[in-house]
């Protein structure tokens, strides 16, 4: 094969079961990475089609169109400045030669050296520089480079150490390798990677293989091979694409509307379980359904992988899928020996219900007071009435009532569901038991599901809570954890967020825009610290940038432009129920004709008043407004602002915009006529004096200046 050839490369590490939770991200990043050093090398075209695959028992990558041998490279060397490398007679000097000599070249011919060298400027001064070729990577040499950068660079979760064969060498890898593939078209390249030399041969499932070794006759062989000689689906979607249809045709079969659970990460896991899906339909006893469905549910993902089965209306049956590594012509044996192993899983979980139920939750509060929270917090017990007297004072902000004793009572039981049985087990189910205990108690079904919801949301994109008792419960519980941990200094730092307080963040932000709560957070962040009493450094004022910080990137996210938000923030709006509708007002204003020289008029307003020798008052003398066009702004002022108030007032704050744009003529006319820094102090104190009247009628809304170019 001549260097211009091209043909297909494929590389393939066989190695012991992998970690299924990490095995997605290291078959991606194997392929990923090694095409990229190939790349890097001019091995493989930059539009070069890459196909990972990973399965629980390989990585490997087929990448088209790759070169036997990179093309050569012309490379330009600075040598020294002119003067340096020729002396008066334009011959090299012994520097010269000396540094040619390094490179390789032959020194024997001066002449014919100096006819060679290449002159060109750098920077003030030129500079003698020597053209030659770089000869381009071979692909044995370029794949053995690319492979140890490759293999270093994989995200593995936790390293094994073990021995080759020779009993002596020790090698660190994700898992044991036996054997490495690299075929470049039909031909083996010879490279080595963790003690192995690479070869055509590659092994398939441990079980049903049709041969092993098998004999791969070209790279673009491999998954045809694998698949009929190995019973290995090799690709990982393609794989992940079949358990989905087995799934859904398992489910079709049994009837009744029946559905698997949809849950992607349980998807992704079993796909890096199985070499060959199988999905098979079992089924356990019914009597298990008085168990509430989450438990059942979540022994049967998390402790066995296993897929519940769901009738239309969402509610789980007493079928279950399983997704085999093998294919046996009688299934009967291996269905049996997971109805058998899923029975007792499902007994513990009955057993743990029974049990909880037993003991009132509410006299399990008592018992939070010997749970360590955090150890400059307190216990559990602490936190609990530190929640609740939270709850309490934003149920009253919001109406008290009935609305204050079901937040109080939610808020005592909230947490007494960390001391059951169930979620010792199963700590995924907090809240959710909470919810069920209570509704045995005879709790108040509003109370019940505030338990359940005041966690929410979970995560981005996780639903709020339901119910107002809920939500005021989910405000408490979030601003308690953040103001405790702001005022003990543990805030999130770069990437790490071991408290999870960006989330918890997002959620009081989600929770008071999306649910129109009109509530001020200045005064929640004074609830929220009140409740610590003197054990906290004063946090109002680091944790408010926070939530601000976190509420400019939630609007971003959604669309909004950096100039609208900065505009709307800038002025922090207490309600943050309001921001949407002020953005909106905003987005609307900037589509005025008037919007830029008003916004721009504001920067300048600003910048001045910024630079008044002491605080400027919004007021103004109507006798000493001695210019037409500071006395016609200001009648204009006294016309526009009562109807911007009232607008802004009843919460239209788009008209309340709009108001103000019709300011422009008088503006332009006041800046264009007026010297606003007049050597009369009163004078000049009169005009900043509008100027500053002016600013405070025209950023109520937002701060205008800032939609300025």
């Amino acid at each position: 094969m001549t260097a211009h050839e091209r043909s297909p490369l494929l590389v393939e590490l066989c190695v012991e079961e992998l970690p299924p939770k990490a095995l997605k991200t290291l078959g991606e990043a194997f392929a990923t990475t090694l095409a990229e050093q190939l790349r890097a090398q001019g091995l493989v075209e930059a539009d070069a089609a890459v196909t990972p695959y990973a399965s629980p028992r390989r990585l490997a990558v087929h990448i088209a169109g790759v070169r036997a041998k990179a093309p050569d490279q012309p490379v330009r060397t600075k040598l020294m400045p002119v003067g340096v490398g020729l002396d008066a007679d334009g011959r090299p000097t012994p520097a010269l030669l000396k540094k040619l000599a390094a490179l390789g070249v032959a020194t024997d011919d001066p002449a014919a050296l100096v006819a060679r060298l290449v002159r060109q400027p750098d920077g003030k001064a030129e500079a003698l520089f020597w053209d030659s070729v770089a000869p381009g990577a071979t692909l044995a040499d370029g794949l053995q480079k690319a492979l140890e950068e490759t293999l270093r660079r994989l995200p593995i979760p936790k390293v094994m150490t073990y021995q080759l064969a020779d009993g002596w060498s020790n090698v660190h890898f994700v898992r044991p390798a036996h054997a490495l593939v690299a075929l470049h078209g039909a031909e083996v390249v010879p490279v080595q990677a963790l003690g192995l030399r690479a070869g055509r041969h590659t092994h398939g499932h441990r079980f049903e293989a049709a041969r092993d070794p098998i004999e791969l006759p070209h790279a673009d062989a491999y998954a045809e091979a694998l698949a009929r000689d190995g019973a290995v689906i090799a690709s990982f979607e393609a794989r992940r694409a079949e358990i989905r249809r087995q799934l859904e045709e398992a489910a079709a079969r049994v009837g009744g509307g029946c559905r698997p659970i949809d849950d992607e990460a349980l998807l992704d896991e079993v796909t890096a379980l199985v070499e060959r899906p199988n999905v098979l339909v079992c089924q356990f006893d019914p009597a298990f359904l008085e168990v509430p469905q989450e438990c059942l549910i979540l022994t049967m993902k998390a402790n066995q992988k296993y897929f519940p089965l769901l009738d239309a209306d969402g509610r789980l049956t007493h079928r279950f899928l399983v997704v085999s590594n093998v294919t046996p012509a009688d299934p009967s044996a291996v269905v049996a020996g997971n109805e058998r192993v899923v029975r007792p899983r499902l007994a513990d979980a009955k057993f743990f219900y029974d049990q909880d139920r037993k003991r009132p939750l509410a006299s399990r509060v008592e018992g939070l007071a010997k749970v360590v929270y955090h150890r400059e917090l307190g216990t559990q017990g602490e936190r609990v009435e530190r929640v609740g007297a939270i709850a309490r004072a934003i149920a009253q902000r919001l109406g008290g009532g009935e609305l204050l004793r079901l937040a109080d009572r939610a808020a005592r039981l909230a947490k007494a569901d960390l001391l059951t049985d169930m979620v010792g087990e199963f700590p995924e189910l907090q809240g959710t038991m909470g919810r069920y205990y209570a509704l045995h108690d005879g709790e108040d079904a509003r109370v019940a599901e505030a338990i359940e919801d005041h966690y929410r949301p979970r995560f981005a994109g996780d639903a709020l809570p339901r119910g107002e008792v809920g939500l005021v419960l989910a405000l408490a519980d979030k601003l308690e954890t953040l103001a405790g941990l702001f005022g003990i200094g543990q805030l999130p730092s770069g990437d790490k967020d071991p408290y999870a307080l960006r989330r918890h963040a997002l959620g009081v932000v989600r929770m008071l825009i999306e649910r129109d709560l009109p509530l001020a957070l200045p005064d929640l962040l004074d609830d929220a610290v009140a409740a610590f009493g003197e054990r906290l450094r004063d946090p109002r004022a680091a944790l408010a940038d926070f939530i601000y910080d976190r509420l400019a990137v939630l609007l971003r996210e959604q669309g909004y432009t950096a100039h609208e938000v900065e505009a709307v923030l800038a002025l922090r709006p207490p309600q943050l129920a309001q921001v949407p509708r002020r953005l909106q007002a905003v987005r609307a204003f900037a589509a005025l004709p008037e919007a830029p020289a008003l916004a721009a008029a504001n920067k300048r307003v600003g910048n001045i008043l910024r630079k008044a020798t002491q605080a400027v008052a919004p007021q103004v003398e109507p006798a000493r407004l001695v210019e037409p066009a500071e006395r016609a702004l200001h009648e204009a002022l006294l016309q526009v602002q009562p109807q911007a108030d009232a607008a802004f007032e009843a919460g239209d704050y788009t008209e309340s915009l709009r108001r103000l744009a019709s300011l422009k003529g008088p503006v332009d006319a006041f800046f264009d006529g007026v010297m606003v820094n007049a050597d009369d102090p009163v004078l000049r104190a009169n005009r900043l004096g509008l100027l500053a009247l002016l600013q405070r009628a025209m950023n109520r809304v937002a701060d205008l200046a800032r939609l300025a170019a």
